[in-house]
């Protein structure tokens, strides 16, 4: 609705500008009025104002009632869109701690990276330690901790070269070599010539936790089986069980003295660090296989 002009009092017709005024009219001997000089004066100085204000009345436009001022916010505003891509996102992942031995503890989808060696002949046609006879020409590698039949990626950071292979046997019993491939899994990456390259280890899938299960510490490794006796003798008054396991055949034979039976690889990595401060051995979580356990066993 408009509004009214506030100047609507202002006289608006000379009959009402001479009524208010009283102002005397007079007569000519033509009969037309006479209207004094004064009078003639403010009556156009009136008629100019008006003119004005009708002017601006109608040129005035109704104004929008005024809204209140927007509540200052007592916190930041939330960003909507983050908490959405937020509330959906995968919790971040925990680095997992390194080993004494330089390689970490691996689980599915998270990796590891360290040194990866090959075996082949003469091992080709012997069994491994999951019980198959090992065929070189098959994609297959030793892991030292990791359940058999896990499926791995691994990659070969010098070329990007990779190979997926199947876990069927223990090793390598080196602590800078985090696994040990099959003659063909190391050809398909190209590591035949150089003998060890830098690789990542991705875990694919796995049948069981490949924390859990039984372990056991491997303290030393000889070619020559006295050798051996003689460190589980020293061992022995503090340490059970305690046993030497043989493995390889010709000449490539070893034998290996280990210590405990210990549940949980975490348990295992706290052993093995206190029988290198406390015996000063060189210590190596290997996974104690129950369908193996005693494969190899010297009495």
């Amino acid at each position: 609705m408009g509004r009214s002009c506030p100047l609507e009092n202002v006289v608006t017709s000379p009959q009402r500008f001479r009524q208010s005024q009283n102002l005397s009219i007079h007569s000519t001997g033509s009969g037309a009025p006479q209207i004094p000089k004064s009078a003639r004066v403010l009556l156009a100085l009136t008629l100019m104002l008006l003119v004005t204000v009708i002017s601006a009345c109608g040129s005035r436009q109704p104004i929008a009632a005024r809204q209140p001022p927007p509540t200052t916010p007592t916190s930041t505003p939330e960003n909507t869109e983050a908490t959405a891509r937020n509330s959906t996102a995968p919790p971040p992942v925990v680095p997992r701690k390194r080993r004494k031995d330089g390689s970490i503890p691996v689980a599915p989808g998270h990796t590891e990276e360290g040194e990866a060696s090959w075996y082949g002949a003469p091992f080709h046609g012997r069994q491994a330690s999951n019980g198959e006879i090992y065929d070189m020409n098959k994609l297959t590698a030793a892991h030292r901790t990791l359940p058999f039949e896990t499926m791995v990626r691994v990659t070969n950071q010098k070329n990007g070269k990779s190979a997926i292979v199947r876990i069927t046997d223990r090793g390598p019993f080196v602590n800078n070599r985090i696994i040990d491939l099959s003659y063909a899994a190391a050809r398909q990456i190209e590591s035949i010539g150089p003998g060890v390259v830098p690789v990542r280890v991705e875990v694919l899938s796995t049948a069981s936790d490949p924390e859990a299960g039984f372990f056991t510490i491997q303290v030393g490794s000889f070619r020559d089986q006295a050798n051996a006796e003689r460190l589980r003798a020293r061992l022995a008054p503090a340490y059970s069980p305690i046993f030497i396991k043989r493995y390889g055949a010709g000449d490539s034979v070893f034998y290996r003295v280990h210590v405990g039976k210990v549940s949980g690889e975490e348990a295992a990595e706290k052993f093995g660090g206190e029988l290198r401060s406390r015996e000063g051995v060189v210590s190596m979580v290997i996974r104690l296989d129950e369908n193996n356990a005693s494969s190899g066993e010297v009495q």
